[in-house]
């Protein structure tokens, strides 16, 4: 749209440079050009009241969802009005280009130039595939107060070269790679550090980083992605080596956060990192979270960092490894202020402790804007241990929770069965439409399940092809409106009740409480999984249709309905949710039988903003069938497909991304022989890779044993968003980074 808008004020201002004489910047009656140009001229001014008509506020406004490098590259040329509007304060004080897929070298080099004095915010976060010399240029912007170089190639000698002319910043992200060395950071490259306030410091390899030269922290997020071993198969030691110093300044920290992907290296260096907190607590820390997968054993330093924090400080954040909450009282010593997150994902949190000692027996949470309580089994569930995954959950914990906590905008219940029982308004479903504040949920699959098998329960009907008019309802052509998956009766299932009361929810997951992805991390590809749940069964096309009175809905996932039969809501979906963003998709209806593929090619030709597409199936065959309705989704920038024994034809793969320009991200993880997938791969980044500098392209047989040495090579953006398979509701706490 954006691109027709611009070509047509192109076409109205070529007498700009043509005949200066008209004077076309100006439209009205006093400036009527010759009888000879009256063509171009009633051109003009009719886009001139397409466009150019609006106020500068408006306009401001639509040229702010234009990328800064079309801005200063194209937009600012087409005339003298949007070149005066295209460098406006408001447009280039903060200029964001993560995932501006186009962004080449010389569209930065240029952007840098014209306005790198005036930039303020900048973020290249998943640059990935710009070089060095390019991020380098960053140094011309003195004014910078906040940077994110996150996922940027930078060595620690170009890192102190744009960091020494920074003596504005205050807040940054960075990467630290294998062969950072503290000692070559300049003297001025470290008075920069000790001024910053926020550091964001992912860690492939075991070191400090620049923490020890930040001597005025108040928020440090850590990322751990260390492997265990290297390339050759060394194991590697978590022995930090970073110069002259090893001593980080934690005395004004407010927020600390630590994320670790799987590996003993990431749970050795964090614990260094911990044990000077151990040693003094800041007074004023409020926001403590630390995100472990798997077991993290508890330590002397540990507990004395804990019993300091209890004493000591009042809380508004707390994330703990789940061995440092179960069976421990900490939760009952530890002060809160206005909590506004929680995560006790995976923790044996019992419904009464949670009531006790996190709820307070009701006390009022409304400042509580985020829960995690994803692999939680216990925690709607009475005291007991011995609970089984068929029991009932207790109604009236929950019934707590929704009351206590009213304001929540972000909850996950996934990993665990919530199974509701008999009795009008104590279903899981009905008790959560209470949360009208909800912007994203995530939840197991069959807790959304009626408790038993209704008879007036109706199925999803194939939705009819319909196309837009307007902002209106959607009309089919030729004949009178197109009914419903209801139509004719009002629904009665619970799952179509609570999605009715959530009509602003953005983000759903919907996730088989024994679903596990075939491809986990820094592991080989799993070969058997789980059953899904019995009462997941009951959880079919018609549940999925009712997904489509979410107007409003950006992100979706899908993952382990047995139920499905025809795939037929999928097509509501599609139909309706047109502002979907990013969908994912795994082991749907029966395992061994892939029956939804022609309504998901149906619901495809209807998706016109879906940018990311992760589908995960066994025996998928990805044919031109496929291929050919993915290509209808104009916007579609990744793509992910996770087949065990499945298949893809490769002329079909080259041609859909010979027609979607856009597509920066192709991993396929198939049955396919070694031989075939290098070979498509090998054509895709021969054929695309001078066009889109930031084409990353994966394509490799699932259950190879170099899987996990391909995986590591793919950039952290898009391995952590798409490629891995995990829930990403109240993942963080909102806002954790700008």
């Amino acid at each position: 749209m954006e691109d027709a808008a611009l070509a047509s004020e192109q076409d109205m201002t070529n007498t700009d440079t043509a005949a200066p004489e008209s004077n076309t910047d100006t439209v009205g009656p006093d400036t009527a050009a010759p009888d000879t140009a009256a063509p171009a001229a009633a051109a003009e001014v009719a886009g001139s009241a397409h466009l150019l008509g609006f106020s500068d506020e408006i306009l401001l406004h639509i040229l702010s969802h234009v990328p800064s490098t079309d801005l200063v590259v194209n937009v600012r040329h087409v005339c003298r009005k949007l070149a005066a509007l295209s460098l406006d304060k408001s447009l280039v004080h903060t200029v964001l280009l993560q995932k501006d897929y186009q962004a080449s070298e010389d569209k930065v080099k240029q952007l840098v130039k014209v306005i790198g004095r005036e930039i303020q915010q900048l973020s290249m976060a998943g640059c990935y595939w710009l070089s060095g010399v390019t991020i380098e240029h960053v140094a011309r912007c003195h004014s910078l107060v906040k940077v994110n170089l996150s996922g940027c190639h930078l060595t620690s000698l170009r890192l102190s070269k744009v960091l020494s002319a920074l003596q504005q910043l205050r807040s940054l992200a960075l990467d630290v790679i294998p062969g950072f060395d503290a000692s070559q950071l300049s003297s001025e490259c470290r008075a920069t550090l000790s001024r910053v306030q926020e550091l964001k410091q992912t860690l492939f390899t075991p070191s400090y980083g620049v923490v020890p030269c930040c001597a005025s922290l108040q928020k440090l997020l850590l990322y751990f992605e260390i492997l265990d071993r290297t390339r050759e198969g060394a194991v590697l030691s978590g022995q930090l080596m970073v110069g002259q110093s090893n001593v980080p300044h934690y005395q004004n920290l407010r927020v600390f956060y630590a994320r670790l992907a799987p590996g003993y290296i990431n749970q050795e260096v964090v614990r260094l990192y911990l044990a000077v907190l151990s040693d003094r607590t800041p007074e004023n820390l409020h926001a403590f979270l630390i995100s472990v997968p798997g077991s993290f054993a508890e330590s002397g330093a540990t507990k004395n960092l804990l019993e300091s924090m209890a004493r000591n400080v009042a809380l508004d954040a707390l994330q703990l490894p789940k061995s440092w909450l179960n069976g421990s009282s900490l939760l009952q010593h530890i002060k809160f202020n206005n909590p506004f997150y929680f995560s006790f994902s995976r923790c044996t949190l019992s419904g009464g402790h949670l009531i006790q000692r996190v709820i307070n027996d009701g006390k009022d949470l409304r400042s509580l804007a985020s829960l995690n309580l994803s692999g939680c089994v216990h925690c709607l569930s009475p005291d007991s241990l011995l609970r089984k995954a068929e029991d009932d959950i207790d109604s009236s914990i929950l019934e707590t929770l929704v009351a206590s906590c009213c304001n929540l905008r972000h909850l996950n219940l996934s990993a665990a069965h919530h199974h509701s029982s008999e009795g009008l308004g104590r279903h899981l479903c009905h008790l959560l439409a209470r949360l009208c504040h909800l912007r994203s949920l995530s939840l197991p699959v069959c807790s959304v399940a009626d408790s038993a098998p209704r008879a007036d329960r109706v199925p999803a009907q194939p939705a009819m092809h319909a196309v837009p008019r307007g902002f209106g309802k959607r009309v089919r052509i030729g004949v009178q409106t197109c009914p419903g998956p209801f139509a004719g009766q009002q629904p009665s299932s619970a799952f179509w009740s609570l999605l009715k009361n959530l009509p602003f929810l953005e983000h759903l997951e919907l996730i088989g409480s024994n679903f596990s992805s075939a491809m986990p991390r820094n592991e080989p590809a799993i070969r058997n999984s789980l059953p899904p749940c019995s009462r997941a069964q009951n959880v079919g096309d018609s549940e999925v249709a009712a997904i489509g009175q979410l107007a409003f809905l950006q992100h979706l996932t899908l993952a382990q309905l047995p139920g499905i039969l025809t795939g037929s809501g999928l097509v509501s979906i599609g139909l309706q949710c047109q502002q979907l963003q990013s969908l994912s998709l795994a082991n749907l209806g029966m395992m061994g039988k892939v029956v939804y593929v022609p309504a998901l090619s149906d619901m495809l030709k209807h998706c016109r903003q879906l940018k990311d597409l992760r589908l995960e199936q066994p025996y998928f065959n990805a044919n031109a069938q496929f291929f050919q309705a993915l290509s209808q989704c104009a916007s579609l920038q990744r793509l992910c497909l996770v087949s065990r024994s499945g298949t893809l034809q490769p002329d079909a793969v080259l041609a859909f991304m010979a027609r979607c320009l856009h597509v920066v991200m192709c991993h396929m993880f198939t049955g396919e022989s070694l031989a075939t997938c290098k070979s498509l791969q090998q054509s895709l980044l021969r054929s695309f890779q001078a066009e889109r500098p930031a084409l990353n392209v994966v394509i490799f047989p699932l259950l190879h044993e170099g899987l996990t040495d391909v995986i590591r090579d793919v950039p952290m953006v898009h391995l952590d968003e798409i490629t891995l398979f995990k829930s990403r509701v109240a993942e963080e706490p909102p806002n954790l980074w700008w």
